[in-house]
């Protein structure tokens, strides 16, 4: 994916995100109040009526990594999706940060690990959240 690809995102974008995951509804809590909310449609994948197979991936590749897509049907996947959401919310900055040589493949690699083990760290976190929340709240 070139970096000006990136840049040139045409909006709006599609996130394909997983409602169940936690990490993702938090980003999603965020993205519905973000002032450029109008570039950004979401698209639970885990809604029941979501149709894999309209988007030419199957449920298992879109649950692995996150993938966005352009109102020209350009598709970016894992840390390439994150950067062009963030590029048409406006953050191009940031996301010039996250291109520097050397930066761009670790920034890859981490996102590769935690898309692995999201489902598992989102069970902990929310697990360790709500007991937090119940001691402060009771």
């Amino acid at each position: 994916m070139s970096d000006v690809q990136l840049f040139n995102t045409a909006p709006p974008v599609t996130l394909y995100y997983d409602g169940q995951c936690p990490f993702c509804r938090i980003e999603v809590e965020w993205l519905n109040k973000h002032p450029n909310r109008k570039h950004i449609r979401l698209i639970d994948i885990r809604k029941v009526d979501f149709d894999a197979a309209e988007t030419g991936y199957s449920f298992d590749t879109l649950m692995g990594q996150l993938h966005v897509r352009d109102n020209e049907g350009n598709w970016y996947v894992g840390m390439d999706a994150s950067r062009a959401l963030y590029a048409t919310l406006g953050y191009r900055r940031l996301v010039k940060l996250s291109c520097l040589p050397g930066l761009r493949g670790v920034m890859n690699a981490g996102y590769r690990f935690f898309a692995r083990r999201r489902i598992r760290l989102g069970q902990w976190w929310e697990k360790h959240y709500s007991k937090r929340d119940n001691e402060r709240y009771n």
